[in-house]
């Protein structure tokens, strides 16, 4: 039988703060012994994929683009940055315009973007495109809890909820979820313009709808999200990808300060103009 997170402890951890929260990492709070448990014994995750992976059949999600194959660190060759397929049927035409204006500086010279590697939120799906660092998951009947280690961006899932009227869109919108059998599934709407889709800068309007499927495979040692991403003033069609997560042991998780060196990089990391004191 699984455990419960009290009502009394759970608003002390939403009064207290994230990093109150982080010593319940490792709890079984799902709401029934049906519903998948994510966190138990201070389980984290890593993404094992270094984009999302296309679905077998359907509209695709953006790939890179055959002439300019990206090259991720530590292949032995020049590592390089993103440049995407812009032959890919599926994107609306103001989208290939504003991409292939990001391809071509980048071709040129400019560091390509990602949230990571500027320290800006990832927005959803592209929360599912963190690599490296774990994520965590911490489990409520009332809300779920992403956390990724790298600089604790945080995901907030509100369980068995409908969706806000009038939402502001936001970095990481609003996401209610609940669960379906031994899947946790996950809604997402109101995410504002500011994040792209994935790592090749892919944008998308206001209208952008995510749902995530996560689900335990492999005797519980993988976790996998199927993804549909529908968003009609971006897309031609909605498509579907997915994401695989690897099963870690994790300590307490730490604090960690995501400071690439901006002033050398140009990684658009927010930094003050002006000393505090």
């Amino acid at each position: 039988m699984k455990t419960f997170v009290s009502n009394a402890v759970w608003h002390g951890i939403i009064a207290g703060g994230l990093f109150t929260s982080f010593a319940l990492v490792g709890m079984a709070v799902a709401a029934d012994d049906a519903a998948p448990d994510f966190s138990l014994n201070g389980v984290a995750w890593i993404a094992t994929s270094i984009d999302l992976v296309p679905a077998a059949s359907g509209p695709q999600p953006l790939t890179s683009d055959p002439a300019h194959p990206y090259v991720p660190n530590g292949r032995g060759l020049q590592p390089n940055y993103r440049v995407g397929d812009l032959t890919n049927p599926n994107l609306k035409s103001w989208v290939v315009e504003q991409m292939k204006k990001d391809n071509d500086e980048v071709l040129k010279g400019k560091i390509g973007y990602t949230a990571r590697s500027s320290c800006q939120p990832a927005g959803v799906p592209g929360f599912s495109s963190f690599i490296v660092e774990p994520v965590f998951f911490i489990q409520s009947p009332r809300e779920v809890l992403m956390v990724y280690s790298g600089d604790q961006q945080l995901r907030h899932i509100y369980m068995d909820l409908p969706h806000s009227v009038n939402l502001k869109p936001s970095w990481y919108g609003e996401s209610v979820g609940h669960y379906e059998g031994d899947t946790l599934v996950v809604d997402t709407i109101g995410l504002n313009t500011k994040t792209f889709v994935d790592n090749y800068r892919t944008p998308h309007s206001e209208k952008l709808h995510v749902v995530e499927r996560y689900h335990l495979t492999n005797n519980g040692n993988t976790l996998e999200v199927n993804l549909r991403v529908d968003d009609p003033d971006a897309f031609n069609a909605p498509w579907e990808a997915s994401q695989r997560y690897r099963r870690v042991q994790q300590g307490p998780l730490d604090e960690q300060v995501c400071a690439e060196n901006n002033n050398q990089f140009e990684y658009h990391v927010p930094f003050a103009r002006k000393p505090d004191f």
